[in-house]
């Protein structure tokens, strides 16, 4: 079952041949142990506990899903011995300092494990990963007391985290929120206010759970101005770190979902008795600040999330084009007795398998490469390239959530098709991988959101430097592939693109900047597909580089491997960058109609 996963040698490829993660080991102390033997290690454990904890119970998760019955929320029947599990294993919290619990791995290889994880049951460990990034928020922000009672219980999975943004009124628009704060003139706030949405709101998993909530303190300013960040156990926590009296936090009720049905999307009611306490985290109205770091973190792990789902749904299309018997080859059509063959035979089969291979081998490079870029903005060794690291980080981090989203989900519709009927019957994995992979376009910001953050923040971050470092590494890509016999062709699509590309996000910022900004802001979206196509090109080119140059020295084995990559650039270059250049010649044209409509021209 592993192989319906995950592709184990695009993983180490990724690993070792592209990002060389072992060279890690001598950027921090934390990292000294994890040399490449160590890494393999790593990913072999975190595979062998996906395929035979996780994956078993994936089905189970979706058919039962979550209950809310006389004020208790239940979750599926096998997720607390898993949940148990794999806090026993330490897998939670193994990026983080040894001293809270954590393992302190770098985030690169970690990329490996979600992918694992998250393609075996992206529902439960939602639970997991919720709650990593709640304890990100004290650890950063939280006093030292806050410190000592909550992170080490958090990071070792005693106890749960979540994250409290959402309400009815607001939606998106977070500055909108109504759910305030009252000091207490003890250190303590009253809190009173609801939310929706909330992932892991509440669940029978652990004996607490931490919720940090965004509210807004009586008198403070209107918008995100006046919005600060609090610390709501759902039982209180005494100074000695024992619970005491449960704290106000009621679950009205559970969402009946399209997917993720294992995970438990809670509505929360705070204090509608007058006893929710909470502790301020971090500066009074700096809420919204705080928040971005476990949101930024939180989109990278959206975007792991909708891959997986994209890994998972090709390796099992593959499994199945291979294996299902059914028609005639097109060749032999015209024989006196033709043969059936398996549906990887024929042409639009293997066109759809081969989309699907190209799309989840560049995003699996992206989604690592942003890991290390991760990495390196915090372990570089000077100043400069942190700095370099940092503004790649947020140039691509719209690209990992909203790009990887969008394509993450066409995949799986295409690893549908490939079943045809049986793909839309529940009984096979295909329903439940869409099902599931819809939610990644939304959460953590719909991608509309992650558009506008490109378009609006990130283009001319820093006067711009962040994106003309991308480009930058574009090109030394490809003046590497120049020097490599037999990609000719393809390099020069590539760079064709990446030069143009350069052009359309020039426009695209002035335009944003001009009296026409509604019309570049129509365009957001577009502009995302571009940037994420030409990465894309980018990602598999690099890989091709590669593959090229250990082709002829390869084993029997590998020489197959490194051929099915050169060939993902082929057809990438082929079929889809001339896609890309006419969504370029779109974006320069800058359509307006978008915003000229008028709301009558709508159907009443």
């Amino acid at each position: 079952m592993a192989q319906l996963i995950a592709d184990k040698r695009d993983i180490e490829f990724v690993m070792h041949e592209q990002l060389n993660a072992e060279s890690l080991s001598s950027l921090h102390e934390n990292f000294a142990d994890f040399n490449k033997k160590t890494i393999d290690l790593v990913i072999s454990e975190a595979k062998n506990f996906a395929v035979k904890e996780l994956l078993p119970i994936n089905k189970e998760g979706d058919e039962q899903g979550c209950k809310l019955e006389n004020g208790v929320v239940t979750t599926p029947d096998s997720f607390k011995r898993v949940f148990q599990l794999f806090n026993e294993s330490e897998w939670l919290a193994i990026c983080e300092p040894p001293e809270w619990g954590g393992q302190g791995m770098p985030r690169t290889v970690a990329a490996a494990s979600a992918e694992y994880f998250s393609g075996a049951n992206f529902p439960f460990i939602m639970y997991p990963g919720l709650t990593l990034g709640a304890g990100h928020l004290v650890e950063h922000f939280g006093t030292q007391e806050q410190k000592d009672i909550f992170l080490k219980n958090m990071y070792t999975g005693k106890w749960a985290g979540t994250m409290l943004l959402t309400e009815p009124g607001a939606g998106s628009d977070v500055g909108a929120l109504t759910t305030k704060a009252i000091d207490n003139g003890d250190g303590t706030y009253s809190i009173i206010g609801e939310k929706i949405f909330i992932s892991g709101g509440d669940h029978d998993l652990t004996e607490n759970i931490i919720h940090p909530v965004l509210a807004r303190i009586e008198g403070a300013p209107e918008g995100t101005k006046g919005i600060s960040l609090f610390l709501v156990p759902k039982i209180r926590v005494n100074k000695d770190g024992s619970l005491g009296q449960p704290n106000d936090v009621i679950c009205t009720g559970i969402e009946h979902k399209m997917g993720i049905h294992g995970n438990s999307t809670c509505s929360l009611s705070l204090g509608s008795k007058g006893n929710c306490i909470g502790t301020l985290l971090g500066e009074v109205n700096k809420g919204m600040k705080a928040m971005f770091l476990m949101m930024n973190g939180a989109r990278i792990m959206v975007g792991l999330q909708g891959f997986a789902c994209a890994t998972t749904a090709y390796m099992y299309a593959l499994d199945y084009a291979r294996n299902r018997i059914q028609g005639k080859n097109l060749l032999e059509m015209m024989s006196e007795n033709p043969q059936s063959v398996s549906i990887m035979k024929h042409p639009d089969v293997k066109r759809q398998l081969l989309m699907m291979k190209t799309y989840v081998e560049g995003m699996r490079s992206l989604l690592y490469y942003v890991s290390y870029c991760t990495d390196m903005s915090k372990h570089a060794p000077t100043p400069e390239e942190k700095d370099k690291y940092n503004g790649l980080l947020e140039v691509l981090t719209p690209i990992a959530k909203g790009y990887v989203t969008d394509r993450s989900f066409e995949v799986c519709s295409q690893g549908m098709q490939v079943y045809g009927g049986y793909g839309f019957i529940e009984e096979y994995p295909m329903a439940q991988l869409m099902r599931d992979c819809r939610i990644t376009l939304i959460y953590e910001g719909t991608n509309g959101i992650q558009a506008m953050d490109l378009l609006g923040r990130k283009l001319g971050m820093n006067k711009g430097k962040p994106m003309m470092d991308l480009i930058g590494e574009m090109l030394k890509t490809v003046a590497q592939a120049k020097k490599i016999p037999g990609l000719e062709g393809m390099v020069a699509k590539v760079e064709e693109v990446v030069n143009k590309y350069a052009e359309v996000a020039l426009h695209m910022g002035q335009t944003a900047m001009s009296a026409k900004v509604m019309s570049a802001f129509a365009n957001a979206h577009p502009f995302q597909d571009a940037t994420g196509d030409t990465v894309m090109a980018w990602m598999l080119l690099w890989r091709a580089n590669i593959a090229a140059q250990k082709i002829e020295t390869a084993k029997k084995k590998d020489k197959s491997f490194y051929a099915g990559i050169i060939k993902s650039l082929q057809f990438y270059a082929e079929t889809q960058l001339p896609i890309t250049l006419g969504r370029f010649n779109a974006l320069m044209n800058t359509s307006a109609v978008a915003v000229e409509i008028e709301d009558d021209m709508f159907p009443s």
